[in-house]
């Protein structure tokens, strides 16, 4: 089943193969709501004037300009700070990182929460989105944001409704490009063996905005660096997908370094359980370890590390028990 975003009139369309068309919010300028009326505040003096800027003759398309009046563009101005207020983003920062704004409509900033919405995500989601990346704020639906969608849906195969988890999980998506961003990394992950049962889900779409020549290529070769084949790397990768979001120089090399030198591990128990370069150095890692040498005692690392705090030191009780009872035979 393929989607396609279709503009049609004052709506817009998501075409299911030709079997259903399901109409999404309007995205052309929405009347304001009484909230954001500019019509009960003045910024005019009440003997003051103002003449027209331009002709009102125009301008029904939200990609004009409509300037009135002085008086008039300081109350626009207004009402879109309150209104970035209502999604509780920051005025000051979106304006500082998006200087488009000033310029911005207000029906255009709109546009974008109705194109957000119609995806399923909720207002207090798309407020805290749209603080993290107000460049979206004065995005084109059409020609940055649809594409995205597009994409997750007909190439990942991310079903309808697990689009809304995607972007709430990593909201970066709506801000990379398709050509050069998202498409290569999903073919260089599908190369990695991300298929079949194994295929990018919602709880994985992160990796799509990883580098492939930065950030994906120099973990895989990291990880080969350590004597592991292409193949037993990809294994571990998609049996620990995580993986491939931690840093190099952060993650991979202080606890590898702890586990080959402190704990003279074998390479193969990272094969066998990757996982544990998910589990943090200092709070876990070196905290259980020292325990099991003060007692000169030893666990794999998945028995290690997987257990909660109560059930480790349970273990660790068990194991001191045997030990006395061995020695008293």
């Amino acid at each position: 089943m393929s989607f396609r975003f279709t503009r049609l009139s004052s709506h817009w369309q998501v075409q299911f193969s030709s079997v259903m068309i399901l109409r999404l919010p309007l995205l052309l300028p929405q009347p304001l709501s009484p909230r954001y009326s500019s019509s009960s505040t003045t910024c005019l003096s009440p003997t003051s004037t103002s003449k027209p800027l331009i002709s009102q003759n125009v301008l029904n398309s939200h990609h004009s300009p409509t300037i009135i009046t002085a008086g008039d563009s300081g109350l626009k101005f207004r009402d879109k700070i309150l209104y970035l207020q209502s999604l509780k983003i920051n005025p000051t920062k979106a304006l500082q990182k998006n200087p488009d704004l000033r310029s911005a409509l207000l029906s255009s900033l709109q546009s974008i929460e109705h194109c957000l919405s119609s995806m399923g995500i909720e207002r207090s989601a798309l407020g805290r989105i749209l603080d993290m990346f107000p460049q979206l704020l004065t995005a084109d639906p059409s020609n940055q944001i649809y594409p995205v969608f597009e994409f997750l849906l007909n190439n990942v195969e991310i079903p309808f409704s697990d689009i809304r988890k995607c972007i709430i999980r990593c909201p970066r998506l709506l801000v990379s490009g398709v050509e050069n961003q998202l498409k290569p990394a999903f073919e260089f992950l599908m190369k990695l063996g991300f298929v079949g049962a194994n295929r990018i889900t919602c709880r994985t779409t992160v990796l799509l905005v990883s580098n492939v020549d930065h950030t994906l290529t120099p973990k895989i070769d990291f990880l080969m660096g350590l004597g592991f084949e292409y193949n037993e790397v990809a294994k571990m990768v998609i049996r620990s997908p995580v993986l491939l979001t931690f840093s190099i120089e952060n993650n991979f090399r202080p606890k590898l370094e702890y586990f080959l030198e402190e704990m003279n591990g074998d390479l193969e128990e990272l094969k066998r359980f990757p996982q544990y370069f998910s589990f943090n150095l200092e709070g876990k890692i070196k905290k259980r370890h020292r325990m099991l040498m003060q007692h000169r005692l030893s666990m794999p690392l998945s028995r290690m590390l997987k257990v909660s705090d109560g059930e480790f030191n349970a273990r660790l009780i068990d194991m001191r028990l045997q030990l006395v009872e061995e020695r008293e035979l």
